[in-house]
């Protein structure tokens, strides 16, 4: 799509678009989470201009990981690392959050099952950042994350104010996505 084009000169509103996409299921130690407010952040520009690479291969490798992460594998990337918002449901074996708790999600997703990441999980070898290397993120009107992700949001804080820096912005649609790949 960018094929040739310098940095300054690929245009994100050129690869990323409104699409609708059905839920992903939902595993175990997993939520459904409904976006209240989510933020564009490095992460979606990088993954909307395809560099440093296209994050479809990222997608591909962690849909080969597990029968679980099969569903990341797909012909669009439902981007974004941040977010705001409802639990609307959980899976089996996730115990500290509920349908309707308020809560804002980090960006770290990892799996915790290699003794590495026991201790910083920043060191597990199954480390990836969620909606960047992983499918379903923020931008979406329903995301899927890890319940480890998950956080209160501060009852003091309004749906605009409890996420980093950024453009903090309701969800308009289904999914800001990318389509397309980097050719």
């Amino acid at each position: 799509m960018f094929a040739g084009l310098e940095s300054r000169d690929k245009d994100p509103r050129k690869s990323l678009h409104l699409q609708e996409i059905d839920t992903p299921e939902l595993g175990p130690g997993e939520a459904i989470v409904a976006v209240m407010a989510s933020a564009i952040n490095y992460n979606t520009v990088w993954t909307s201009i395809f560099e440093p690479v296209s994050t479809f291969g990222f997608l591909e490798r962690y849909g080969k990981y597990s029968e679980l992460t099969k569903k990341h594998d797909q012909d669009f990337h439902a981007v974004g690392s941040d977010l705001s918002g409802v639990v609307l449901r959980v899976g089996p074996g996730v115990t500290k959050w509920k349908p309707g708790d308020e809560v804002v999600a980090h960006c770290l997703s990892v799996e915790l099952e290699d003794a590495a990441g026991h201790d910083d999980s920043m060191m597990d070898p199954q480390q990836r950042i969620w909606g960047f290397e992983t499918n379903y993120g923020g931008l979406a009107e329903l995301a899927l994350v890890k319940a480890n992700q998950l956080m209160p949001k501060a009852e003091h804080l309004t749906w605009r104010r409890p996420r980093r820096r950024g453009w903090s912005t309701p969800p308009r649609t289904a999914s800001w996505s990318r389509t397309t790949g980097p050719g």
